[in-house]
């Protein structure tokens, strides 16, 4: 393993020009879904391919199109050393409200809000300005005391995934053989606490389904017609109903297939978190879980698949009452998909069940809302492993291994388009207001998320 107290050393001492570097960045309003702001997208993309090859890597921009992507490469010392690719994203939210910003949110600032905690303040500064160049920094501190580094690197960072990453599939398709490498680092996520880090190993798919059930021909006079009339809100809930029995379990056929149970050491390390079901639901004003019975909140939001009704309609929703029935009711139905579960398989046995339940005199269309695999990393990972044991040595706190309950389309996509999983650390907190007014980074989650990439570099 290559020395590094000298290659921390360096990131310490880089700290106040690593921050000027990184305001530098985040003045440039790169704001990917607004076309006015299409010039300050290409700028961000000019700056961090100028900051990259000054760095020493051969990197480029590349036009798609939308919003231009950055590659970059540069070899490591040893011919024998790991290939990683590292993703991040240049392009940010909107603003908006504005009024609600404290400051200009393209002037970033530090500033101090009690005990000593110092911020970033600004647009990016967490999301993902911030995170991608604790990533940059860590190689600038190498490469100024060894002159090389530790892994072969290859980095990706697009500028359009705050607006959907239109351009991203086709060019990971067209750039494969470029682009591929042993795993990939993604570095947009957050830690557990502002004192433990955490990996996220395992990320829910998802498939999403819309239905409408249509009975007669035009909607029907509760009167004349009740009692005799399909009512297709009513055959609609009876589905729906039907989907989840009363423990919580999903009813489809084979909809268990591929789901397997989560390690007892790694359910009894979430057990340690401190999240049950009074703190984690009391937030939002519930107390009792809903899902399948006998499993911890983590568990049902990290590891289980899930069912969930997302929209239902149909019928007179206006005002005051009006006695009809319903010629059409629809409804929008998501299910969050782990391990093995294939999305082509649920989606079919949902259909399936529900044209068992149409009457024949009744029909039922279907509208499909996407679907994507789970992402699940082995918990015994070697890349897992010394990530997690780089990460304890610089953080006051072990890092714990996490779920996460949504998904990340670019993993889905690099095990797709790339074939290779990826490792996902992040430095960002609950309260950094992401995606809102006053986004904020830490200082330290900056400063000490250049030291944790160091020290996770070295271990790979």
């Amino acid at each position: 393993m290559t020395d590094i107290s000298s290659v921390l050393d360096q990131a310490d001492r880089n700290l106040t020009s690593s921050l000027d570097r990184l305001f530098e960045l985040v003045r440039i309003p790169s704001i990917s879904t607004d076309p006015a702001y299409k010039a300050e997208c290409r700028k961000a993309g000019e700056w961090l391919v100028t900051t990259l090859t000054a760095l020493g890597f051969q990197a480029s921009l590349r036009d798609t199109p939308g919003h231009p992507m950055v590659v970059a490469h540069h070899d490591a010392a040893s011919d024998t050393a790991p290939h990683v690719l590292f993703y991040g994203h240049y392009d940010v939210q909107p603003v908006d409200p504005l009024e609600l910003w404290e400051n200009d949110p393209f002037d970033p600032q530090v500033k101090e809000i009690g005990n000593g905690r110092k911020i970033l303040t600004g647009r990016g500064t967490s999301d993902d300005k911030g995170q991608l160049l604790t990533f940059v920094e860590a190689c600038r501190a190498y490469k100024e005391v060894h002159g090389s580094l530790p892994v072969k690197i290859t980095i990706l960072f697009e500028g359009e995934e705050e607006s959907g990453s239109p351009s991203l599939k086709p060019f990971l398709e067209a750039n494969a053989a470029e682009l591929k490498a042993e795993y990939a680092l993604v570095c947009d996520t957050s830690m557990w606490d502002a004192e433990t880090p955490a990996i996220a190993a395992t990320l829910r798919g998802l498939v999403g389904e819309e239905l409408t059930i249509t009975a007669a021909d035009r909607d029907l006079h509760s009167g004349l017609f009740g009692g005799a009339a399909a009512n297709p809100i009513h055959i609609l809930t009876t589905i729906l109903a039907g989907l989840r029995d009363e423990t919580g379990r999903v009813t489809l056929d084979g909809f268990y297939d591929g789901v397997e149970e989560t390690p007892e050491n790694i359910k009894a390390s979430w057990q340690t978190l401190g999240r049950d079901a009074k703190s984690f639901l009391g937030e939002v004003g519930l107390s009792e879980p809903s899902g399948e019975k006998g499993r911890s909140v983590l568990e049902l939001t990290w590891a289980r698949p899930t069912c969930e009704v997302n929209g239902i309609w149909g019928g007179y929703t206006g005002e005051g009452f009006k006695t009809v029935i319903a010629a059409k009711a629809s409804a929008k139905v998501s299910f969050r998909l782990v391990g093995t579960q294939d999305p082509a398989k649920i989606r079919d046995s949902f259909r399936t069940y529900v044209r068992s339940q149409i009457p024949a005199d009744c029909s039922v269309e279907f509208h499909e809302h996407g679907g994507s695999p789970a992402i699940q990393l082995s918990y015994d990972s070697p890349v897992l492993t010394k990530a997690k044991t780089a990460l304890s040595e610089e953080w006051p706190k072990p890092a714990v291994v996490v779920g996460m309950g949504g998904s990340i389309p670019i993993v889905g996509d690099f095990q797709t388009y790339l074939g290779m999983d990826s490792l996902l650390v992040g430095y960002g907190l609950i309260d950094d207001r992401i995606h809102s007014p006053n986004e904020k980074y830490d200082l330290t989650s900056f400063h000490k998320g250049i030291r944790s990439w160091v020290r996770i570099l070295a271990a790979l």
